[in-house]
């Protein structure tokens, strides 16, 4: 009997120290581990000038490779969204910009200057190679301070 009483106490205590599955989710990583966990990091930037919005958002590599999402949302012209895919060179992005505009889809190439949590658009002559619009001579590209991106939160910017 002192067998039987022993053997159940101990088969109770095994039963109750065994852990219960619960089938809660787990919960979201925040984009801080996230961005460790892929050792990519993303930032957003948007500039608003008069009545037109330019929406810019990076995810950046570790290695510079960037990705990311583009928009010209111009007042009274056609919007242009897209998708940009290229490479960070110290303060430059330099990157071909793949959109749609008119129904019709184009690409071009884009030049971003960062400074410090500003981003600014490049501009200069171009000409069409291959399909694409790309700058004539990248040495002669010029800096607009009228078209300037400020970073902000990822989810002002969308």
């Amino acid at each position: 009997m002192k067998k039987y009483l022993f053997i159940s106490i101990v088969l109770g205590i095994v039963l109750s120290s065994c852990k219960k599955e619960t089938n809660e989710p787990l919960p979201a990583p925040t984009v801080q581990e996230e961005m460790v966990a892929n050792e990519f990091q993303i930032i957003c930037y948007q500039g608003i000038m008069k009545k037109d919005t330019i929406n810019l958002s990076l995810q950046i590599q570790e290695n510079q490779e960037v990705k990311g999402e583009l928009a010209y949302l111009f007042n009274e012209k056609d919007k242009n969204k897209g998708v940009v895919v290229g490479q960070m060179a110290g303060d430059t992005l330099r990157a071909n910009y793949t959109f749609m505009s008119e129904g019709k889809e184009s690409s071009r190439e884009v030049v971003f200057l960062r400074k410090g949590k500003i981003m600014m658009e490049a501009y200069g002559d171009v000409e069409e190679k291959d399909g694409k619009m790309v700058f004539k001579d990248p040495k002669k590209l010029f800096f607009d301070s009228s078209t300037i991106l400020s970073e902000v939160d990822c989810l002002e910017a969308k």
